[in-house]
């Protein structure tokens, strides 16, 4: 396989390995309509994508590197906060907003929009759900403006998809709590300075009800965390075990009461599930943008390869894709916004996003052929991205269990 006529049949940026972003392609307002504070959201984080994420994206995944420059950017334009009220902090923006930053974010680096969402929502907005006002005054500014990272701590080397199977424990004495036990597969985990954790403080047969959420603050005695580690893909997002070995707590940093930490948990899955889904979409985005500028310049036979038949049905299924996903996305976005319940949206989301993900990058390789699989385009490192989606924030099997379930309830059956 040779690559010798690589730069003759693309002006793609060899040092970026990614198209250019004017790229002409499938758009978010194609879908909704968008406020004028959305969109100017949405084109703030496209300039800083642009402008500082993509030049430095394929260095970042060789070198499993944090970009932490592009997050003191968000964190000056005011977007580390992105869904937090403005009396704390944040840009005070919808749910919609939040979803658009995840796509902007991942059509040029999966893994930033990774650690992203891993601090703004499952960090920072689920701290900012819990805690109470003095709580949010001590924590969230900090957060809000970038000077302290977030993560979020429940999943433990034993449980997986039995969230609510913890080990960690928490004992109460005196004025504070001492933490036992240990997390893996923490994102942000070795950059985080606040980390909302989950421990259990009930029975060990109590289940979510024995469950209690702490924020562990970098520097407590008995914390600590591991060497990040070596990913398939999302490879600038670090991902650490944590480990409490007679980990002092303070008890002001007790979350909402004992005993709650799995109702906050289970609470914040829709959140979760539906603006993490602009990271999927964002990768469809990017790898769309890639197979469209390549199949417009390569020539094959005498042609343009993307006049050939079946070149464009793999292009139309790429963007019919990103189209359904973003219908999905948004809607459970608005209905998120305005307090329904969107258990079976988020998951429709999730699922539909993660796994469209995987088919579209593995489609847009395909139309690359051997320049697909090399690592000058890019789109290879959008495909290894693309497959964590489908485990992390909730496996597709389970997804289906949780679709499947609240289909049987809404038709008002019982299978019990």
């Amino acid at each position: 396989m040779s690559n010798s006529s690589a730069t003759q049949n693309s002006t793609f940026d060899s040092a970026t390995g990614s198209a250019p972003a004017s790229v002409p392609a499938a758009s978010a307002e194609q879908v909704a309509s968008l406020t004028e504070a959305e969109r100017s959201v949405r084109d703030l984080v496209a300039s800083i994508s642009d402008g500082e994420l993509a030049p430095i994206a394929e260095r970042l995944d060789r070198n499993e590197e944090f970009a932490a420059g592009v997050f003191q950017k968000l964190g000056a334009a005011g977007l580390m906060g992105i869904v937090i009220p403005e009396e704390y902090g944040g840009a005070g923006a919808s749910f919609l907003s939040a979803v658009l930053v995840m796509e902007e974010l991942a059509r040029n680096c999966g893994g930033t929009a990774l650690s992203f969402g891993a601090h703004a929502f499952i960090g920072a907005y689920n701290i900012y759900k819990a805690a109470s006002e003095e709580q949010r005054r001590r924590f969230l500014p900090d957060l809000c403006s970038g000077k302290k990272l977030a993560a979020w701590a429940l999943t433990e080397p034993g449980n997986g998809s039995d969230a609510m199977n913890l080990q960690t424990r928490a004992v109460k004495k005196g004025d504070r709590y001492i933490l036992n036990g240990s997390k893996t597969f923490i994102t942000n985990g070795s950059v985080a300075d606040t980390i909302m954790v989950m421990a259990r403080t009930g029975p060990a047969d109590s289940a979510h009800k024995g469950i209690s959420a702490f924020i562990v603050e970098r520097g407590f005695p008995g914390f600590s965390s591991g060497q990040p580690m070596e990913k398939m893909g999302m490879r600038a997002s670090p991902t650490t075990e944590l480990f409490f070995e007679d980990c002092e707590v303070p008890e002001e940093n007790l979350l909402g009461a004992e005993g709650q930490g799995g109702y906050l948990a289970l609470q914040g899955l829709d959140m979760e599930r539906t603006l993490f889904s602009g990271l999927p979409i964002g990768l469809i985005q990017g790898a769309l943008n890639i197979a469209l500028k390549y199949t417009s310049e390569r020539s094959q036979f005498g042609k343009k390869i993307g006049g050939f038949q079946l070149v464009q049905a793999m292009v139309a299924d790429i963007s019919m894709q990103l189209y359904i996903c973003r219908l999905l996305a948004y809607d459970a976005a608005r209905k998120l916004e305005a307090g329904q319940n969107v258990t079976l949206g988020a998951s429709y989301s999730k699922l539909y996003a993660s796994e469209s993900c995987v088919k579209a990058t593995l489609d847009a390789i395909q139309l690359l052929g051997g320049y697909g699989y090399i690592r000058e385009y890019g789109v290879e490192r959008l495909m290894r991205d693309a497959k964590l989606i489908e485990i992390g924030g909730g496996t597709s099997q389970i997804q289906r269990l949780i679709i499947a379930r609240e289909v049987y309830k809404q038709a008002g059956l019982d299978l019990r």
